[in-house]
């Protein structure tokens, strides 16, 4: 079990779009954020569904012009998840949106430097009951240094590490900007500290998990595509997560924002951070022992699974005999292949020995059936019925 820090609390939320606890004892919670444009209402609201739909439990939007904060106003009645506007350089359009009745505002430190103008949102909030997520990006500071003597004790403090003259910029700027905060006494704040470079990531979260009990906000900057941007967030969020720090993640892609949830909540669920709310699909490799069509057996299972399991049930496609036995015995429905066959197991018990053409019928099958006796009481997860022996398939 992954002992979390503990942090404050904040809510986000009313009970017409839920209700999303950040920090606390609170569930990790998985955020994206809208890639078209807000003020394209009919567009923006068709994905927020869709985030939505995927398992966002926030989604985000960007509000850079008036036009923006505007449609807001016809957005929200029309989604059910809570709404976070992403404001940067113009502190009246945070003012817009909450006006407007949106649940959370993003402010930026490198991009909003009036004191005033801050106070005036930070104000505005309170009254509504609103937190604010204080975001540092490495991006929108980096050209912004002056040498304070903070800066300058802080560079000292972190000079053995490569990137701790960076790390002492952000958390400086996150100092500043939080001590406006503490003086008009609101502490419902979100932390972020985003780089593109996955060590700094670590280090930068590290340092702030010690110097703050806010619930912390976890990403990388501008990941990239997600055939590679996958790796260079999940690496280190995951550790980050199972250093017990981080109460809230974005995995950032350039690319459909659905795989941002969806790949956010996988890696949610590997840790044990969050409850598997569809069917666990575990699959070999392939190699030269297989003698099925593996790879397109395994879209059709996962699509299928995707669109009729809701329990999470632990389904196992295996290709050949070497791991097939062991899978199909932890698994709770599980297939293994031979010569253009399959055997197919529930919980450990052999029930079916079908040609290739039939494999796919049949396991989606036994998954529905199996659900439907858990659903009924007449059977659990995770139980094994009887010692899988090695079979010959023929």
């Amino acid at each position: 079990m992954i002992q979390r820090r503990k942090t404050r609390q904040v809510t986000v939320g009313d009970t017409a779009h839920g209700i999303v606890r950040i920090g606390g004892d609170a569930p990790v919670s998985v955020q994206t954020m809208t890639s078209g444009y807000t003020h394209e209402i009919d567009k923006c609201v068709a994905e927020i569904h869709k985030l939505a739909a995927a398992g966002a439990d926030l989604v985000r939007v960007a509000v850079p012009e008036k036009k923006d904060t505007q449609a807001l106003k016809e957005i929200l009645p029309q989604v059910k998840v809570p709404i976070v506007a992403d404001v940067h350089f113009h502190f009246q359009r945070a003012l817009e949106a909450i006006e407007a009745g949106v649940h959370k505002i993003r402010l930026n430190p490198g991009n909003i430097n009036d004191r005033a103008q801050v106070r005036e949102v930070i104000q505005a909030c309170k009254q509504r009951k609103l937190p604010i997520r204080v975001g540092v990006n490495e991006g929108s500071i980096v050209e912004r240094r002056d040498k304070q003597r903070r800066l300058q004790e802080l560079e000292r403090v972190f000079s053995d590490n490569k990137h701790g003259a960076l790390i002492a910029l952000m958390i400086t700027k996150l100092e500043e900007y939080i001590e406006l905060f503490q003086e008009e006494d609101f502490h419902d704040i979100v932390i972020s500290a985003k780089s593109i470079d996955p060590i700094v990531v670590i280090d930068v979260y590290r340092e702030i998990s010690k110097r703050f009990d806010y619930p912390l906000h976890l990403g990388v900057t501008h990941a990239g595509p997600k055939e590679t941007g996958t790796i260079r967030s999940v690496v280190p969020l995951g550790h980050l997560l199972c250093s017990g720090i981080g109460d809230t993640i974005r995995i950032s892609y350039a690319n459909d924002p659905v795989y941002e949830v969806q790949d956010g909540l996988e890696m949610l669920y590997c840790l044990g951070l969050r409850t598997r709310t569809g069917a666990e699909l575990i699959a070999c490799p392939t190699c030269g022992r297989i003698q099925v069509d593996l790879f397109k057996l395994v879209q059709d299972v996962r699509k299928a699974l995707a669109e009729e399991i809701h329990l999470p049930i632990k389904v196992a496609v295996m290709g050949c005999v070497v791991n097939g036995p062991g899978e199909c015995e932890g698994a709770d429905v599980a297939i293994f292949a031979g010569d253009r066959r399959g055997i197919i197991y529930v919980q450990g018990e052999k029930v079916a020995n079908v040609p290739e053409e039939e494999i796919l019928e049949r396991l989606l099958a036994e998954c529905r059936a199996f659900q439907d006796r858990v659903i009924r009481g007449e059977a659990k997860l995770g139980q094994k019925a009887v010692k899988v022996l090695l079979p010959v398939i023929q």
